[in-house]
């Protein structure tokens, strides 16, 4: 795909690598008897991601581009019980380290362990004149 192209993609919209990674992990349906699905994983997806990029709420998610905000949710729950972001995350990170490298030895998690500064004493003792 030409720079071009990807310079136009909004940044929920999922390059064909991506999805082709992304839809090999989707749960495959389970029950085989009832009407065959008729929703686009692709179009389910992208509104995954606009959502979680844009920070919109569910409800307020563009039925015209990526259909029933309920259906959007009902597969993003279905997804992340299922670990599907997991993996893909995991995917990410294997890709990267195969194309740049991970230093992993150097991976930490930020935090910190600090009294609040203007923390009281204990919760039980009384603080003013309240």
């Amino acid at each position: 795909m030409s720079t071009e192209s990807q310079s136009k993609r909004a940044s929920w919209e999922l390059p064909d690598p991506v999805w082709e990674r992304m839809e090999s992990l989707i749960p495959p349906r389970r029950r085989k008897v009832g009407r065959p699905r008729s929703v686009d994983f692709r179009r389910i997806t992208e509104g995954i991601f606009y959502v979680l990029r844009t920070g919109v709420h569910w409800r307020a998610l563009p039925r015209e581009r990526f259909g029933p905000p309920s259906t959007v949710y009902y597969y993003f729950s279905q997804w992340v019980k299922a670990g599907v972001f997991e993996k893909l995350w995991a995917e990410a990170l294997t890709i990267y380290d195969d194309l740049l490298g991970l230093e992993w030895t150097w991976q930490s998690v930020d935090g910190a362990m600090t009294k609040a500064p203007l923390g009281g004493g204990d919760w039980g003792q009384s603080h003013g004149p309240w």
